[in-house]
């Protein structure tokens, strides 16, 4: 019998989530993938529901296709971040809401109806699809999905031809490590990502044996292979919507942790991000390669 979904981290005291619910979130590492529930199978669902509209929208269409006719959907949202629109949207899919404001998000209960009107228009939307312009895999919801991040391009414009073994922490969609890729003398990349959705869009986008690909949340790994020659990252400096720079110096002592001595990290960053005093600290010899457009990129090396 399958068990009651949830989806990311409810505040415990907004939704009270029964030990042993399935996690489906794709941003938690090894939890299942909604898109495979069967449909009308699941008992109840409680969703911390996404700040994007079209993921949000997906994802609560996803539940729904999962869950039994007349089963209860809990879904909240901060006020701020898609929870002002989370009622009307539950409603498009010919549910009869309860709604209640607390603690800065709205929280939104229904059941599923016998019949829910719009599922499969908004799955069409918020699936993964290929890219003309961006000449990859991509789906709403993922880091950058629509366009190249000015971040990476950046990098990509300045990145050498590298060798050995290497990894791309928070490797997105895969650009970095298609680039990387193109040096004849790189042995293997790890390609380490958090967002269950990127890493089977770059496993689309990269068609290498070369790659190692990596499902992990690197705030609390320390399996990866060390002895590195390389690491390049763009990393994050959201978490949750919110700045938090400890997220890109988390990604900063890992490249530090994965270097042999000699090894180099190419790491590009935010302008107004203050990672000099941690790349000081863990490397013997950082440089400035250039700053530009809101951006800035170092090479250093451990």
């Amino acid at each position: 019998m399958e068990n009651h979904g949830v989806f990311g981290s409810p505040p415990k005291e907004l939704a009270a989530v029964p030990a042993g619910a399935t996690q489906y979130s794709p941003l938690e590492p090894g939890s299942r993938n909604l898109e495979d529930a069967p449909p009308d199978s699941l008992p109840a669902f409680t969703m911390l529901a996404s700040p994007g509209t079209i993921e949000r929208r997906y994802h609560l269409a996803l539940a729904l296709r999962s869950l039994r006719p007349g089963a209860p959907l809990l879904a909240l949202a901060p006020k701020d971040k898609g929870g002002s629109r989370l009622a009307k949207e539950l409603r498009e899919f010919g549910l009869e809401v309860e709604e209640e404001a607390r603690s800065h998000h709205r929280i939104c209960r229904a059941v599923k109806p016998a019949v829910a009107p719009n599922l499969a228009e908004t799955l069409a939307e918020g699936a993964a699809r290929f890219d003309q312009t961006l000449g990859a895999w991509t789906q709403p919801g993922v880091f950058s999905w629509n366009r190249l991040d000015p971040g990476t391009k950046l990098l990509l414009e300045h990145l050498p031809a590298l060798a050995g073994r290497g990894a791309d922490l928070g490797g997105g969609l895969g650009f970095l490590t298609r680039a990387v890729l193109e040096s004849p003398r790189v042995e293997k990349v790890i390609f380490a990502e958090i967002d269950r959705r990127a890493l089977d869009c770059a496993r689309k986008n990269i068609a290498s044996p070369r790659v190692d690909f990596r499902w992990l949340d690197l705030r609390q790994s320390r399996h990866l292979e060390t002895g590195l020659d390389f690491v390049v990252s763009n990393p994050p400096f959201h978490d949750g919507g919110h700045e938090d720079q400890g997220l890109g110096q988390i990604f900063i002592r890992q490249a530090a942790y994965l270097l042999r001595p000699g090894g180099v990290c190419w790491l590009v960053a935010n302008k107004h991000l203050a990672y000099e005093k941690e790349l000081k600290s863990l490397f013997t010899g950082l440089q400035p390669v250039v700053e530009t457009g809101g951006y800035k990129i170092y090479e250093a090396h451990r």
